[in-house]
């Protein structure tokens, strides 16, 4: 009988906390560039609100997170976050892209992509959905 090692979880096999800050700050600036994704007046809203380095911070801290590494993302939930912009299947998919095209150019492997593709793929109807129904929930308590 032999004793497998476990595997390890995507968070350490993507490096750490190092290995996805590197990532995530080189997502954060093709985001904040993405000429596609700032056609949306609430992502420019947020771009605005909200400095490169502090979103840079709370990806990194969301992906460690959601990827088995330890709990240190401060923010809101998914849909909490997103409850106040509006964002359409193509704004995803915009945005999915560039995250895709961004693990690719940072030489994270294919199966490490795919799961964390999956992880954000998770969200994307809470994403979609939170605005919507925040503005129903808005519209039903000034009735």
């Amino acid at each position: 009988m032999t004793d497998s090692a476990p595997t390890p979880s995507l968070y350490e096999r993507l490096g750490g906390v190092d290995g996805i800050a590197r990532v995530m700050d080189v997502l954060v600036e093709r985001l904040f560039d993405n000429v596609s994704a700032n056609q949306n007046a609430d992502v420019v809203k947020m771009h605005d609100k909200v400095s490169r380095a502090g979103f840079k911070f709370m990806v990194t801290a969301w992906s460690v997170e959601e990827t088995g590494g330890p709990k240190v993302y401060p923010g809101k939930d998914m849909w909490a976050a997103h409850a106040n912009m509006v964002a359409t299947a193509r704004d995803w998919d915009v945005v999915a892209l560039e995250i895709a095209a961004t693990l690719s150019f940072c030489g994270v492997p294919e199966q490490e992509s795919k799961e964390y593709m999956a992880i954000i793929d998770s969200y994307r109807d809470m994403v979609l959905d939170a605005a919507s129904e925040e503005r129903q929930r808005a519209a039903a308590q000034s009735a």
